[in-house]
């Protein structure tokens, strides 16, 4: 039961990456899910999330250049970045609420990704 974020690298300014999270194990569905980050020397701050109904939020410092998106039929979320700054720079982890199946029964559990490293720099 896990999350794998992926995506991440080295862009320039002004560029753009595309961060997914791919849920597997024993997940059946995905609930509310999000994207949080942690740069280095600061707290793990909120990025963006999103409920099971589409609704979204973001944190000021990305709106207007963060997208997140989710495909529940292939348990997936994405985070599209883009007009990245060198502030930008951190781990980001995929976050959520999900269901797994735990000896038949539906089981509503928190889990955290492993980060995917994005720096930006020219």
């Amino acid at each position: 039961v896990q999350l794998q974020a992926s995506g991440g690298g080295l862009v320039q300014p002004g560029g753009s990456l595309r961060l997914s999270c791919a849920a597997s194990g024993s997940i059946v569905s995905l609930l509310d899910m999000g994207w949080s980050r942690q740069a280095p020397g600061k707290e793990r701050e909120l990025v963006a999330d999103i409920t099971t109904g589409g609704r979204t939020n973001y944190a000021d410092s990305v709106k207007g250049r963060f997208t997140i998106s989710r495909d529940d039929a292939k348990k997936m979320v994405y985070l599209q970045m883009n007009s990245l700054k060198p502030e930008d720079t951190a781990v980001y982890y995929c976050y959520g609420d999900v269901y797994i199946l735990r000896e038949g029964r539906l089981v509503e559990i928190d889990l955290w990704g492993q980060g995917t490293q994005v720096t930006v720099s020219s």
